[in-house]
């Protein structure tokens, strides 16, 4: 499928070819992308995470690591024939501390533990350009999220079936711990890591759509 053919996917995402690079390897973005039936290539990119910058604020904190993403990947994403690259990087932040994916299990049991029975914010950071007429933008979509208070026995159930170990805050919404989440305000899919109608607003603005 070329630019010209772009899908109707990509169409309806705001994009007027394909396919879309996307720089990360989250299996959930990739998921959300294939469900719209969009042709991707898939560029992890290597930006390092965990890479706050003091108190840096959450939102600045998600927009610089979704842009480094993206950069990290365009010469190559445009060499593959790619129409447009997208960065995505994703974090939970409680009282101004910002929760990343666990370490180990101990510290997928200690980020339960602090968002347990209460609410969190999750923030996803945006970064989309277009490789061959230099058009890039960025966004920032921002949930919140009331995690209720696991006890022993299903902290452990939890652990044992592995979902928290690659996710922010340790907990995949989408999965298991979709069970512990009795209230949500604002985008459901950015609490799974690409926020749909964000990444829409966003394709429009870089293709030069979107009216203010």
């Amino acid at each position: 499928m070329t630019s010209a053919d772009p899908g109707p996917g990509a169409k309806l995402l705001g994009l007027r070819g394909s396919p879309l690079a996307l720089a990360s390897r989250s299996p959930r973005r990739r998921e959300l992308l294939e469900r719209l039936a969009i042709p991707l290539i898939v560029l992890p990119s290597g930006v390092p995470e965990a890479d706050r910058r003091g108190d840096e604020p959450p939102s600045i904190y998600v927009r610089r690591l979704a842009i480094a993403k993206m950069a990290a990947v365009t010469g190559e994403a445009e060499r593959a024939g790619a129409y447009a690259c997208l960065g995505a990087d994703t974090v939970v932040e409680v009282d101004g501390e910002v929760l990343e994916q666990p370490r180990d299990r101990e510290d997928a049991a200690r980020l339960l533990g602090v968002i347990g029975g209460r609410w969190h914010t999750v923030w996803t950071g945006l970064a989309l350009c277009i490789p061959r007429r230099g058009s890039k933008g960025s966004e920032v979509e921002a949930s919140r999220v009331f995690f209720e208070r696991l006890n022993p026995a299903d902290l452990d159930t939890y652990l044992n079936t592995g979902e928290p170990m690659d996710k922010a805050g340790a907990y995949g919404i989408q999965g298991w711990g979709g069970i512990f989440v009795p209230r949500i305000e604002g985008d459901y899919f950015n609490v799974m890591g690409l926020p749909l109608a964000a990444l829409r607003r966003l394709c429009l603005s870089v293709e030069g759509e979107l009216r203010a």
